[in-house]
């Protein structure tokens, strides 16, 4: 079989970067150029855009819109589906990318007469959800990166007839998969802009199809990056004095001579690659991927969730306005339109200062509208009535208290539940153990000597908060001796107060204890905490005993209607710095701010509540012999090439329960 090649190219005039008034140039300068190649070359090439791209550019170039439906209409040229807005899908909740694909299908029905069959996945934010979700809407097949799931499968040294056809959804759907590639399509890039000869690429491009790949996926991004410069990064070079537009042609001409390709659609080589005798279906995700995403490492979901001008702010009133909208008769297609624009994922990463500004006033305008509450955990000092730690040993309300014989383990006991707190490292949690567990710690410490390796000789606390600053050379804590004061509430629930001081600011912690659940819950808050600039991490949870074992499972939303589920094996862990100017490698979504994890028939719940603190959750599992370090973090803020500026840090809660 002669190797296939296929080309989509990503048009984008919300590209971050790129202001308002440029809108019309990107059109004439990049998306004119694109359908002259199609005329020129005879290609059936696939573009994607998403509805509201398509809106923008017939409000601006109705010329441009009259030939893209004409090639349209004679199969020169195919329509690739993408939503109304381009939005991380695990990143929001269901109803949101429910209400974006609707919106996006009547839009290119409106303005073209016609809907896509095949559908992009935004950024190549993949979750095992959005295959039930394009299922949902009628799509044939998707287009995903191919690259971080072959890592996710641990299929990166297998051939690439070995690479699965079809990926499975969390309620058994199935879709095939039309796979892009990162390395190729920034080989085209690099041979636009000059950085490569035409040799160079050829002789790379030769050596994959030697390596007996079938269908190649010559290149699959944008548009906007040739010819002109979206002015993303400071150093960004020239363009080609040659034309850049003119050069693809060149390299396609060079490809289907030289590499001896057959250009195909991408419907072509979505059916060429799902009617393979052998088809391979699997869910392409695992815990150490649970979200893969495009590109290098760096490139990961924090991107679009603790990153950026502000995305902590910004995902979170969105999903004030969801749980609004939710309970509303306010519920109409318009509002729903809005907030997608509002979800957009341009909106948080390189995006302009002008631009950011126009957003702000437009979020704001929209919590007024619906009387929304836009305060964003604005913290200040707290002064109560309370009862001091010598003064509640023994019976206080329902529960009993008492102290280890170093004073060091503050011990609360009632019906429900046990739990330890470790007065010399802030309160943090030394073990916690359920009623409905048999009084087995389930969430604890694990002390410095469990693991008989030095590469993991250290405390691993649960509760605590770790906040790195890179630039300052500082990483601070909460694992400070503290004086806890305590108060009964009308309930019956005891609630225990900590304030750990430091040079940046003050954490104060509160620790609330059911009277009648087995739930605790943690709060944070960051007193006088301004200009920080590193990852802030909270709220970690240490799981002990059964939870700590090969079999344990965790449970989590990442767009979808359910949950999606994660087996705690392997090695992975998603804090580690991608490379020492981004700060994580990998993230869950969280949509619904919902986490389980599930040993057997025990189950240990984690809440928050999006609407007040949008937190990335995070996974780290090692292994070490015969024992092994599970641990949960919640990230209220990562550093990328997309964070702007210091930020004063948010409060969270965590409520853990079974």
């Amino acid at each position: 079989m002669k190797t296939k090649g296929y080309l989509v190219f990503h048009l984008n005039l919300a590209f971050s970067s790129i202001e308002e008034q440029e809108w019309s140039k990107v059109i004439q300068t990049c998306y004119h150029p694109l359908l002259d190649l199609i005329e020129e070359t005879g290609i059936t090439i696939g573009i994607e855009l998403t509805g509201w791209t398509l809106k923008q550019i017939e409000r601006i170039d109705i010329k441009w819109i009259e030939r893209f439906s004409k090639l349209l209409n004679s199969r020169r040229c195919e329509l690739i589906g993408s939503g109304y807005c381009q939005l991380i899908g695990p990143l929001v909740p269901y109803h949101v990318n429910e209400w974006n694909q609707k919106l996006g299908i009547d839009i290119y029905n409106q303005i073209l007469g016609l809907r896509p069959q095949i559908v992009l996945v935004n950024e190549m934010a993949y979750s095992s959800s959005l295959v039930d979700l394009y299922s949902q809407f009628k799509y044939k097949g998707f287009i995903m990166d191919r690259d971080n799931i072959k890592l996710a499968i641990n299929s990166d040294k297998f051939p690439p007839n070995k690479v699965p056809t079809h990926a499975i959804g969390i309620e058994n759907n199935t879709l095939p998969v039309l796979w892009s590639d990162s390395i190729l399509f920034q080989k085209v890039q690099h041979y636009a802009h000059g950085d490569i000869s035409l040799k160079d690429y050829l002789t790379y491009l030769n050596l994959r199809i030697d390596q007996d790949e079938k269908i190649l996926p010559i290149y699959c991004n944008d548009a906007e990056v040739f010819d002109y410069r979206p002015g993303r990064f400071i150093e960004e070079r020239p363009t080609h004095p040659e034309g850049e537009w003119k050069r693809i042609g060149k390299l396609i001409n060079a490809i289907t001579l030289g590499a001896n390709i057959e250009f195909i659609s991408p419907s072509e080589a979505l059916k060429t690659s799902s009617d393979r005798e052998i088809k391979l279906a699997s869910t392409l995700v695992n815990a150490s991927y649970p979200i893969p995403v495009k590109k290098q490492e760096k490139y990961n979901i924090a991107r679009w969730a603790v990153t950026g001008r502000s995305d902590l702010w910004i995902n979170t009133m969105c999903h004030r306005i969801v749980k609004y909208l939710n309970k509303s008769k306010d519920n109409n297609s318009d509002n729903w339109q809005e907030l997608c624009e509002l979800w957009a994922s341009d909106l948080r990463t390189h995006i302009t200062e002008k631009r950011w500004n126009k957003a702000k006033i437009k979020m704001n305008a929209f919590l007024n509208y619906f009387n929304i509450d836009r305060n964003f955990n604005d913290t200040q000092d707290i002064n109560m009535e309370h009862d001091s730690i010598e003064s509640v040993v023994g019976q206080y309300g329902n529960f009993k208290i008492s102290l280890d014989d170093e004073g060091i383990l503050l011990r609360i006991h009632s019906k429900n539940l046990k739990l330890e707190l470790n007065l010399r490292r802030g309160l943090t949690i030394h073990s916690l153990a359920f009623a409905s567990h048999d009084m087995k710690p389930c969430i604890g410490t694990l002390s410095h000597g469990y693991f008989d390796c030095i590469s993991a000789g250290a405390d691993f606390y649960s509760g605590g908060v770790v906040i790195e600053l890179p630039l300052l050379r500082r990483r601070v804590t909460d694992l400070e001796m503290v004086d806890p004061k305590f108060s009964i509430k009308d309930n019956g629930n005891i609630e225990i107060y900590a304030e750990i001081k430091t040079q940046y600011g003050t954490i104060f912690k509160v620790m609330s204890i059911s009277n009648d659940r087995e739930l605790i819950s943690l709060k944070y808050d960051f007193l006088k905490w301004d200009k920080v600039l590193g990852s802030v991490r909270l709220g970690v949870i240490t799981l002990l005993d059964e939870f700590s074992k090969k079999n344990t499972k965790l449970l989590c939303a990442n767009g979808g209607k359910n949950m999606e589920i994660f087996n705690f094996d392997g090695e992975f862990n998603h804090t580690k710095p991608s490379s020492t100017l981004v700060s994580a490698s990998r993230g869950l979504g969280g949509t619904t701010g919902k986490i389980q994890i599930i040993n057997n028939k025990k189950k240990i719940n984690l809440e928050w509540d999006p609407s007040e603190c949008a937190a990335m959750p995070m996974l780290q599992n090692n292994l070490f012999i015969e024992k092994q370090l599970s641990r949960v973090f919640f990230s209220t803020q990562e550093i990328d090439d997309t964070l702007k500026s210091p930020r004063s840090l948010k409060g969270f809660l965590l409520k853990i329960s079974t």
